[in-house]
């Protein structure tokens, strides 16, 4: 497949283009500073692009199978920027008739497991609190997601680690793991990866955790 990736010099932005090279796919990785990126690959295009103005998106997203993206706050001076910045790829992908999509949100955004332990839903409360302005911003971009005419995933992992990929996590559709509180950046971008192409995904938020 032709995949683009926005956010490509972030954790899970990197693992998504590294993982996608190694599977054969033909990637072109959208960041701001080409110096800041070093993965390399015969498959690979670096494209320098401005998330301030989606018309010169265009050229990135033309023709691809899927856009996956890894945009999002970094830490808390940053909220605002998932919503804003997701526009920008949204107006790009309309004008290119470009239809998948699929975008790292967060656990806390959607619902929990009715039956999560007491330890869990005062975890995810306190983190939700801390985070607050974090989690509105994520909470809008997937408001951008669904007035959007695209096919959209919105991939909402837990607490993130840099830890190897396992490709043993759970995932569920419209909700969120019990008791998921951990899952590896690795394991966050195999998950889009298979996601691409599974019809059960489209226009949902998926929780996926160990």
């Amino acid at each position: 497949m032709k995949l683009t990736v926005f956010g490509a010099t972030g954790g899970i932005g990197q693992e998504i283009v590294r993982q996608a090279l190694g599977s054969g796919h033909e990637v072109t990785a959208v960041v701001r500073d080409p110096a800041r990126f070093a993965v390399t690959g015969e498959r690979l295009e670096v494209f320098r692009g401005d998330l301030s103005d989606p018309g010169s998106l265009r050229p990135a997203v033309a023709g691809r199978d899927a856009v996956l993206s890894g945009l999002g706050a970094r830490k808390r001076a940053d909220a605002g920027i998932a919503a804003e910045l997701t526009r920008s790829v949204l107006k790009a992908m309309d004008a290119e008739s470009v239809r998948r999509l699929l975008v790292v949100s967060a656990g806390p955004v959607g619902p929990q497991p009715a039956d999560s332990p007491l330890a869990d839903r005062t975890m995810m409360k306190v983190i939700g609190a801390i985070l607050k302005a974090v989690y509105d911003d994520l909470a809008a971009m997937e408001a951008e997601l669904a007035r959007s005419a695209t096919d959209w995933t919105s991939v909402r992992p837990p607490r993130l680690q840099d830890k190897p990929l396992t490709g043993s996590y759970r995932k569920v559709v419209g909700g969120f793991p019990r008791s998921g509180r951990f899952i590896s950046r690795a394991d966050v971008a195999h998950a889009m990866l298979a996601m691409v192409d599974d019809p059960a995904t489209v226009k949902q938020g998926v929780g996926v955790a160990y």
